[in-house]
């Protein structure tokens, strides 16, 4: 799909058919994530795939916001593994992780497949429910499907604030 096209149509679907994705789906969007950029190439995400009905059970303890998605990829990131800044010790792996999640996210839409970035999710009950190890902090979910007859964006999708109270130049 042409990339200007793809950012404008790419809307986040809360209404998916019941069928889980198939491997090769699954296998296209995690590709996309492993190629996204991160700070000094350390690759700090951690992603579990959730693709059957036993998780869906689960991480639906976690969060309120499933919207009844066959299927999920919970983005992480490993702290541990995290480039720093030096300047003030902030780390770069919650930011390479959604700049991942975000690869992963365009990915799907492009395979035609819809997706949610959910981020209203309780990670203390991710990290039991999945034993996501010490280190690993999870980022964003991201609830995935074929979307269903219907499926379209919520109306404030395509209101924007105008780009001069969000873009300077040279200084605020």
């Amino acid at each position: 799909m042409e990339y200007e096209k793809l950012i404008r149509e790419r809307f986040s679907v809360r209404n998916f058919l019941p069928e889980h994705l198939p491997q090769d789906c699954i296998d296209r969007i995690l590709e996309a994530g492993h190629r996204a950029p991160t700070g000094c190439n350390y690759q700090p995400q951690r992603i579990l795939v959730l693709n059957r009905d036993e998780e869906l059970a689960l991480w639906g303890t976690c969060t309120r916001c499933d919207f009844g998605a066959p299927t999920a990829m919970l983005i992480c990131h490993n702290t541990k593994e995290s480039w720093v800044r030096p300047y003030d010790g902030a780390l770069s792996s919650a930011v390479d992780a959604a700049i991942v999640a975000t690869h992963m996210m365009l990915e799907a839409h492009n395979i035609g497949v819809g997706c949610c970035w959910v981020m209203h999710f309780h990670p203390e009950k991710m990290k039991a429910a999945f034993g996501i190890p010490e280190g690993v902090e999870p980022c964003a979910l991201l609830v995935m499907g074929y979307p269903a007859e219907g499926a379209q964006p919520l109306p404030l999708h395509s209101a924007f604030r105008p780009m001069e109270e969000t873009v300077f130049y040279g200084h605020f």
